[in-house]
């Protein structure tokens, strides 16, 4: 399949105007011929922007409509991080819509910052869908941290030969763009669930700098990444200021241990006695 990484310009509280970048974007992967599309984690408000108390969405809502039908007109699939709204509840949200326009999968975000429970509730529920493609499993940026690998793990038993995650990586103000900031916060993380399971992780972050909430002050500067079982696929550019899109062509590798043979394969790895 071919890959867009959707590394998109996300401005806080200006979700017209990230609509409208996306929008661009959706279309410039369609015309590098993309299957699937994958952009930020809240993209439409910015992540932890004091607006998600007051300006997020349902899902579906007319947000998440306005990306519908953006994949049906272009004819490809899109994963995308929004803020949603249920209630009195704000969840940190990810959707995965087919190119018919229907979402497909939903997932709230489980392993919220600290900083970021004053704006999202906890999520509940993983899930995977079934495509064209392979089976799909969305998560969201800190559910891959170290701390948090019960989460892929969770995904990667349930079939996922592909887990997208959009991602709101973010530096300090003084970082420059001479080096990657996150090194192995980042890769070693995504590596060790790849490599166990054999499958790929694609985590899409965007640029720019960060105004209100409680990491105003820091930015930023994408790096977006693609990893494999073997390592690293494909790595975006570093940079603040401009989005970008980078597309790969994936292949996912077949699943073939199910159920209790996936302990006897992470025996085989060494995972656990």
């Amino acid at each position: 399949m071919k890959l867009g990484l959707g590394q998109l310009l996300v401005e806080g509280g200006e979700p017209k105007r990230n609509l409208a970048r996306a929008r661009k974007m959706i279309a410039d992967a369609a015309a590098q011929q993309c299957d699937l599309l994958v952009l930020p984690e809240a993209f439409d408000l910015g992540w932890t922007h004091p607006s998600a108390k007051t300006e997020a969405s349902s899902i579906p809502g007319p947000f998440t409509d306005a990306l519908c039908e953006q994949a049906r007109d272009h004819g490809l699939y899109l994963c995308a991080g929004l803020t949603e709204s249920d209630g009195d509840r704000v969840y940190n949200g990810a959707v995965l819509i087919n190119s018919s326009g229907d979402i497909i999968l939903k997932y709230r975000k489980i392993n919220v910052l600290e900083a970021g429970l004053e704006f999202y509730a906890v999520g509940g529920q993983l899930g995977v869908a079934e495509t064209p493609f392979g089976t799909i499993g969305l998560n969201i940026c800190a559910d891959n941290y170290a701390d948090a690998y019960e989460i892929g793990h969770v995904l990667a038993r349930m079939g996922a030969q592909l887990i997208l995650s959009p991602s709101s990586w973010t530096v300090d103000y003084s970082q420059d763009n001479q080096s990657d900031p996150y090194g192995d916060k980042w890769v070693a993380p995504l590596h060790r669930i790849a490599n166990l399971f054999d499958l790929i992780i694609v985590s899409v972050t965007s640029v720019g700098y960060i105004v209100g909430g409680p990491y105003e002050g820091k930015k930023m500067v994408g790096s977006s990444l693609v990893v494999g079982s073997c390592g690293v696929l494909l790595q975006s550019s570093i940079n603040e200021v401009a989005g970008e899109l980078r597309v790969v062509d994936i292949d996912l590798a077949s699943k073939r241990a199910r159920g209790t043979m996936i302990g006897d394969m992470l025996k085989e790895k060494g995972f656990f006695e």
